[in-house]
């Protein structure tokens, strides 16, 4: 009897206190503390055997390689929704199934930057301004000229990994290169491969 006596004193102090707030707390960006991290700096945050210089170099050529990814995943689907013409249905697919692979990309330079204790971009307005892809115009352009502002984004990609993945070799940041060399080049060369075939000049009906 005593113990069940002590369960319900207990259980009634429990249920007497000031009620919980669950209203939100607003604003708090406005008079917000310091950042937990500015940005273009690296934090030991993880011990992977790599020196500052090393990291912050790798962090901002992550970054550049982010912005332009970006940049062209974003193409692609610009593309997609606005192709037309006889080569329509494969073009449409094909921009779409690209902008996924690239998407892909992003989440990979993106983590790799956190990885090495940088901060990786996110926001629109800072890709416009890091990335080195010409600006692509609102208008809805002719398939052949889809295709030719692909084949550039993607040329400036892949001269940007050769030099990445050659000096984060030389810095022995191997987990960086592989990134550079797997996951950005080799999709980008086989992303190459399928969009320049479709401008091609070849007969579409009859051979010559």
């Amino acid at each position: 009897m005593a113990k069940s006596n002590a369960t319900t004193k207990a259980k009634n102090t429990q249920t007497s206190g000031p009620a919980s707030s669950i209203q939100p707390i607003l604003n708090q960006q406005f008079d917000a503390p310091k950042p937990l991290q500015k940005y273009g700096t690296v934090s030991q945050r993880l011990p992977i055997g790599l020196d500052e210089k090393t990291r912050q170099q790798s962090v901002t050529q992550l970054n550049q390689l982010l912005a332009d990814t970006m940049t062209l995943r974003d193409m692609y689907k610009k593309h997609h929704w606005q192709v037309v013409g006889p080569t329509f249905y494969q073009l449409h697919l094909l921009y779409d199934k690209h902008y996924e692979e690239q998407s892909t990309i992003v989440d990979t330079i993106a983590e790799r930057i956190q990885i090495l204790g940088g901060v990786a971009i996110a926001m629109a307005h800072d890709v416009a301004e890091l990335t080195t892809i010409p600006r692509t115009p609102r208008d809805r352009e002719e398939a052949p000229i889809q295709v030719s502002r692909l084949l550039e984004a993607h040329q400036i990609i892949l001269k940007n990994c050769h030099d990445y993945a050659k000096q984060a070799d030389e810095a022995g940041d191997d987990g960086t290169n592989d990134v550079v060399v797997s996951d950005v080049m080799r999709t980008n060369e086989l992303q190459v491969w399928f969009v320049s075939e479709h401008v091609v000049d070849t007969q579409l009906v009859r051979s010559e």
